[in-house]
């Protein structure tokens, strides 16, 4: 049997908190012991809007780490997110992977045909974020990345068959509301709560999430 995401893919976004970057980046430290640290920001140049690393180009606009000692910045303390933001009030919120959370990257249309599946299913999720460049990434526990490639072997199929990415130690993630040059910014499809603080295992995630993955290729 055909299976179809239930009702607009639209209606099924939560509507989104207020807050600026600054106060994003400090609740996230503060209510998730996330590590925070700040990158890039957009500049209004011309009547457009370019990244303040003046990169002809750039691939991320607004949106990746201004050096390469980002791991070494990022920190979970509120205080110094606070004084990190007083100073760049328009820097985006990236969160390192690999710390308190993996997260498991796939196309927007497989990532709604997965949630339809797993709210059937029961499944009980962490956060899930939406990018303006129609991906989405559903956070789980630590080592996802290590694990993955065995996980989808296990079920069928080759890894490079799927466009499903584990993001794990050395990589990095957008947070709400940061924006990647005109496309948008970043939501929560399933928004931090103090239901989901406990996240699930990418073991758990990874069957519905590699059906959908192949159903949308």
């Amino acid at each position: 049997m055909e299976e179809t995401i239930a009702g607009p893919e639209a209606a099924r976004i939560p509507k989104q908190r207020g807050d600026s970057l600054p106060e994003a980046a400090v609740r996230y430290a503060e209510e998730r012991h996330w590590d925070v640290f700040p990158g890039t920001w957009l500049e209004a140049v011309a009547g457009t809007h370019r990244c303040s690393c003046g990169r002809s180009g750039c691939p991320l606009p607004g949106a990746h780490p201004t050096d390469d000692d980002w791991e070494g910045r990022a920190t979970s303390s509120g205080t110094v997110a606070r004084r990190l933001w007083s100073e760049r009030p328009t820097a985006s919120v990236l969160l390192p992977t690999g710390r308190t959370f993996d997260a498991l990257d796939v196309p927007e249309t497989a990532g709604f045909l997965a949630l339809a599946r797993m709210e059937r299913m029961e499944l009980t999720l962490g956060p899930v974020a939406l990018t303006p460049d129609r991906r989405m990434r559903f956070f789980v526990l630590p080592g996802a990345a290590a694990k993955v490639p065995d996980l989808v072997r296990n079920l069928g199929w080759s890894l490079p068959s799927l466009d499903l990415t584990a993001l794990g130690e050395g990589c990095y993630v957008a947070a709400p509301p940061t924006r990647y040059g005109s496309q948008g910014a970043v939501q929560w499809a399933c928004r931090p709560t103090p239901a989901n603080r406990w996240l699930p295992d990418a073991e758990e995630l990874i069957s519905p999430l590699a059906y959908a993955c192949g159903r949308s290729r």
